[in-house]
């Protein structure tokens, strides 16, 4: 057996082998000396001429319509990417999994200089065939590839600088590749980013068309970006079986089994006919995966004729133990009264501040709003801190078709004319640039929105709702909020109280260790030492801990079981189920005498301290 050559000796006897003088420091990047290595090993030549074999007529037809339906999908990409490096003399190809063009878009001026020489319609560009070229090292690699100038093994191609991307089917195989090629010295940086988001593009596309008879989510931590690039794609049978999911589900589902056939069970912990139907009642809907990381879902395709095991329960309006929220148990009064509130402020369509810390449930009742509201439309929620400065004002007022660079042909809506007829919640709206503060006034003096790039306004009907967990009115004197905005957005405000400070504690526990697993219980006692604890992440920090508690206990919750899995030093100075609400907010302002310290201290706003300090007949 012959032993096996060392890869640094390899690299540099293929690097000797090109016959040129390259400096250490002008190296390659391994992967193309990786590529060099094979190219040397396959006896090409990098003086020689390079001659690059076409296929026939025939052949070329017959296998465009093998690959009909990537096909299509690549077509549409390769007309946006000739929108978006115009002008860069280009070449853009995409070719089958072995390598032969099938449709190419080319810049004349590129077409002048010679530079595209071989480069038609069946040729091959197979790395064994034409040596290091981004094409065919993307397919030999399954990687996505750039090799510039003489990068490229054959000498010839000097002048060429090229990106490609793989693209894989729902089963994970690469069935052909999205190339980019231009002259070296006008290359641009960000062309090998468009490529790969071109790619992304298609590969969506092809497992949607694959899996269309399937149910399909698009899964994201942010409800906002389920419609992007960012999201996850999952595809389960009916039986609930992982049958296929895109490079970013693979990402968000890290550190779990996400293979074919793995339950939705093992990787949610739910059961996927009471989720499936949830979903389609609700649109979207919050799922936490097996190692407790939190995701938005949304079903985006599903199969025909698909009869239920467990149908939706019908919503009731007045039913405050919501069945996508089960930690709404509304025993607390202040719950309740804030239920009531908003549930009167949708009738008299008001805009709605919602105040409270994260995780203790501001977006649960915006939908509560909506869904009492009556409105046909969607509930749209954007999370104002979630998305860049440069493309919040594009993302929420629209855009027009190339307004920016990056923009697509057929522009796009925006997410507050997305929710007319419907609710648009802004969530953490502090995070709103100024500008842009000063944009959504104008929206609600005269409810029209003007697309960026854009020369006529459309009116639009929208409840609007705001949610933040900081205190405005504090933003506001440190310049950092406008008096006006807000004064418009608290029209109707209410405050949800912190888990900590809810007289309802243990029904709520009970309840969301009910959603997590309808067998399990928890004991009293159990319940007293969570409620030691000060929840800085509320529910979501409470769904995080029950289900680790769950993974060590038999069913029944104990004080052994939780113990264990509390942070370290989790007693606070009040326990939720010892002292009320009032009395936390009381001792707390006997110590400082102080609303706004109080405020901080307990983590809610002035408003609410005042509330309690006048039920507890305290005075400042």
């Amino acid at each position: 057996m012959s032993p096996i050559p060392d890869p640094q000796v390899a690299r540099a006897q293929a690097v000797s082998a090109r016959g040129i003088a390259m400096p250490p420091e002008g190296l390659p990047a391994p992967e193309v000396l990786d590529s060099w290595v094979r190219c040397m090993q396959a006896g090409l030549d990098s003086a020689a001429p390079l001659s690059v074999p076409v296929v026939e007529a025939g052949e070329l037809r017959r296998r465009r319509e093998s690959a009909e339906v990537v096909r299509r999908l690549a077509q549409a990409e390769l007309e946006t990417l000739s929108r978006q490096i115009a002008g860069s003399n280009f070449l853009l190809a995409f070719a089958d999994r072995e390598g032969v063009i099938l449709d190419l878009y080319t810049d004349n001026r590129f077409s002048m200089s010679g530079s595209d020489a071989g480069i038609v319609a069946g040729s091959c560009w197979s790395e064994a065939l034409c040596g290091t070229n981004g094409l065919g090292t993307a397919l030999a690699t399954g990687r996505a590839a750039a090799v510039t100038g003489l990068e490229h093994y054959f000498l010839q191609l000097g002048d060429v600088s090229c990106t490609a991307a793989p693209v894989r089917d729902a089963r994970g195989e690469v069935v052909g590749v999205l190339d980019a090629s231009s002259y070296f010295e006008s290359r641009q940086r960000h062309t090998q980013a468009l490529v790969q988001m071109a790619a992304t593009h298609i590969e969506n596309g092809l497992l949607k068309h694959q899996m269309r008879t399937q149910w399909l989510l698009a899964v994201h931590p942010r409800p906002e970006f389920l419609g992007t690039l960012s999201a996850g794609l999952l595809a389960f049978d009916e039986g609930g079986r992982l049958l296929a999911l895109n490079a970013r589900g693979s990402q968000l589902l890290q550190g779990l089994d996400a293979a074919p056939g793995t339950s939705f069970e093992a990787l949610f912990g739910e059961s996927f006919e009471i989720v499936m139907a949830r979903l389609q009642r609700e649109g979207e809907l919050r799922l936490r995966d097996a190692l407790g990381s939190a995701l938005v879902a949304s079903c985006i395709a599903r199969p025909p004729l698909r009869r239920l095991a467990a149908p939706a329960p019908a919503f009731s309006p007045r039913r405050l133990a919501l069945p996508a929220a089960p930690e709404f148990v509304a025993e607390d009064p202040a719950v309740a009264e804030a239920f009531a509130l908003v549930e009167a402020a949708v009738r008299m369509q008001a805009p709605i501040l919602i105040r409270g810390e994260t995780g203790s449930g501001k977006e649960v009742l915006a939908r509560h709003a909506h869904r009492c509201s009556g409105r046909s439309g969607a509930f749209v929620a954007v999370n104002c801190g979630a998305l860049p400065d440069e493309l919040i004002e594009a993302e929420l007022f629209g855009y027009a078709g190339g307004a920016f660079s990056g923009a697509r042909r057929e522009g796009s809506i925006g997410l507050i004319v997305s929710a007319d007829g419907g609710t648009l919640l802004l969530d953490e709206v502090r995070e709103l640039p100024l500008h842009l503060q000063a944009a959504l006034l104008r929206f609600l003096d005269d409810q029209s929105v003007r697309p960026v790039g854009g020369t006529t306004s459309r009116r639009v009907d929208v409840q609007l709702l705001a949610a933040t967990h900081a205190d405005l009115e504090e933003e506001v004197a440190a310049r950092r909020f406008r008096a006006d905005l807000l004064y418009r957005l608290n029209t109707v405000c209410v405050d949800l109280p912190p888990l900590r400070l809810r007289r309802d504690f243990a029904p709520a526990v009970r309840s969301v260790l009910a959603a997590l697993d309808r067998r399990a219980s928890i004991s009293d006692q159990a319940i007293e030492r969570l409620a030691q604890h000060r929840w800085p992440g509320n529910f979501r920090e409470l769904r995080s801990l029950l289900t680790r508690a769950l993974l060590r206990g038999a069913g029944r919750l104990e004080v052994a079981d939780v113990e264990p899995v509390l942070p370290v030093a989790a007693t606070g100075p009040a326990s939720a189920l010892q002292l009320n609400a009032t009395e936390v907010v009381r001792r707390d302002f006997a110590r400082s005498c102080s609303v706004s310290q109080t405020a901080r201290s307990l983590g809610i706003s002035r408003t609410t301290v005042y509330r309690h300090l006048r039920e507890a007949g305290a005075s400042r």
